[in-house]
Formats: C-alpha cells, structure tokens, sequence
C-alpha cells in the first residue's frame, strides 16, 4: 500500500511556524536562509516573531508555508529518509503545489520561494481592493452551488474555486456576485454560507492577470523532472513532465482546487496512508472526511519528523 505526501496551502499559517525544525534540524534552518536570500529580505524573523497581520499578508504566506514544508521534508532527509523511494505520489493544495514540486526537485527552493512572491503579488494586484469576495459554503451538493453561481454571475463571474470535500465548496469572483451566491445557497438549504476574510478573488477568471504573469515567470527559471509524480489541482492525474506541470500551475491559478477528487483519486490508485507536510494539519482533517480508509500524519514538527519517520520504517 503506497504513501502520499501533501502540502498545505494559505490559511494554515501562524506564527512561529518551523522555528523548531530550524532549532532541531541544520538542514531544516538551511532552508529558511535560502529562501531569505533569494527574497533578499528576513522573512523567517516574520514567520517566527510576527506579526500575525504581516504574515498572512498573500505575499509573504505563500513563501513562507512553502519555506516550513520543505524545512520539514529536509529534516526528514538529513534522517535518512527518501521522498523517491517512499512516496508515490506528491500533491498540495493551490500554492501546496508549488511546495509539493519543490519538495520534488522540480525547482530548487530559491526558485520556488520567487516564484510564490510574484504568484502572490499577481494575485493580490489582479482585481482592486474591495471588488472580489470568497465564501464558504457548507452543506450543499456541488450541482446546487454551480447553479447557484451561474443564477448569481449574470455576466459577471462566480464559481466555485475549492472543492475541498466533507461538504465544503469555496466560490470566488465578483463580489455582487459571490454576496448573491452565497445567499442563493443557504435558500437551497446550505447549512451555512460564510463570506471569507480574503485579500482576493481566487481561484475564479479574475485571476487571468496573475495567470498571465505567473506563464512567464515559469518560463524563466530552471525546472527539471520531479522525483515523485504530482496530482495537480486542477486535472487531478499525476505527471512527471516538466513543461506540462509549469501549463497546469498557470491553469490552476483561475481554476478549481479539486482536493476532494485529489484524496479519491489516491484512495482508488492504491494510496494508503497521507501525510500533510508543513505547518498545520487543515488537509489531514479534510482527508479523513473524504476518504475514512485513508489513514493520515502529520509533519510540521521535530516530534513529528520523529514519529513519521517510526511509522514509515
């Protein structure tokens, strides 16, 4: 039965994440000074000492989720262990993905850590302030959401951005829109229909701007074959190609996360056991409303470097 390593994504960030990986691990620390050189700024002083605001700011999230992920795939290496030869299969949920590629070689960390800056600046700069809106919504068939969206886009956009699984959709796009939506939900019996806290429309056709952005910057850098193969977010099928997994980041930029269908694709191809690498353990709770047989781990800490390294021999 084969294991599966994913990565986080926004929303699983605090403060003080990876500082004892960093104090534990030298390979761990190494990994925070090359993501703080290839920024050209401290950006682990703000991931261990704040503030809050500052760190969850798009643009500096995004780095710095990839920065603890891959300090704690180093950790596990300098004991020995071998993403080649353990895992199957690697994923991550939207800028995860970047993580889960970097983790596999596909890009080096500097690289990687660039690269989630100017995602992170495209995204935030794509649509003015105030104009786009996420919510979540609970409790609602996915074919009840899209018509609630397509009732409420009426030439505008809303669509559902996060098919996060255990019964929670995301949609994102014009904020009229996405108001109406969300209201539209909880009249076909949503459960509940929260707007989001977000800086941005994500993951909706606003993005293009970002989309257009982020082709050229993965055009201009140095990409080779990952180790593992990655289930990308938006065609939920593993590939080991260089050129089309750079296609599928652009893509995934204005599409949907499939996590749901990501966590039932591994289940039915022979994938056993999950483990959620990088701060938090927001996808190991999400896996285990998916798919109960799966069972899952977590590794953001030096504790948890051990004891994934006790369970996977």
């Amino acid at each position: 039965m084969a294991v599966a390593f994913t990565f986080p994504g926004q929303g699983s960030q605090a403060v003080g994440m990876g500082k004892d990986l960093a104090d534990a691990f030298p390979e761990a620390r190494r990994v925070f000074e090359e993501v703080d050189a290839a920024l050209g700024e401290n950006l682990s002083k703000l991931i261990w000492e704040g503030p809050e605001e500052t760190l969850t700011l798009t643009a500096n999230a995004q780095p710095a989720l990839m920065a603890v992920s891959l300090a704690a795939m180093r950790a596990l290496e300098a004991r020995g262990f071998s993403l080649k030869d353990r895992v199957a299969y690697v994923a991550g949920h939207s800028l995860g993905e970047y993580s889960a590629l970097a983790a596999a070689g596909f890009v080096s960390v500097g690289d990687a850590a660039k690269l989630l800056r100017t995602r992170g600046n495209a995204m935030q700069a794509a649509v003015p302030a105030g104009e786009g809106a996420m919510a979540a919504i609970i409790g609602l068939e996915q074919a009840d959401v899209e018509a609630a969206c397509a009732e409420a886009a009426k030439g505008s956009v809303c669509q559902v951005a996060n098919d996060n699984g255990g019964g929670q959709l995301v949609i994102s796009g014009a904020k009229a829109a996405v108001e109406l939506a969300a209201k539209l939900c909880t009249e076909k019996g949503a459960k509940r229909a929260l707007m989001l806290q977000v800086s941005a429309p994500f993951h909706s056709a606003l993005m293009a701007p970002a989309a257009a952005i982020m082709r050229e910057a993965l055009a201009g850098v140095a990409k080779r074959g990952p180790v593992v193969p990655v289930v990308s977010n938006v065609t939920v099928t593993p590939t080991s190609d260089p050129e089309e997994i750079a296609r599928r980041l652009v893509d995934q930029i204005t599409g949907r996360v499939r996590w749901r269908e990501t966590v039932e694709w591994f289940g039915a191809n022979g994938v056993s056991s999950l483990y959620e690498v990088g701060a938090g353990k927001v996808l190991s709770g999400l896996a285990r409303r998916i798919n109960r047989d799966i069972t899952t781990g977590a590794v953001g800490t030096a504790a948890d470097v051990e004891a994934a390294l006790a369970a996977l021999g």
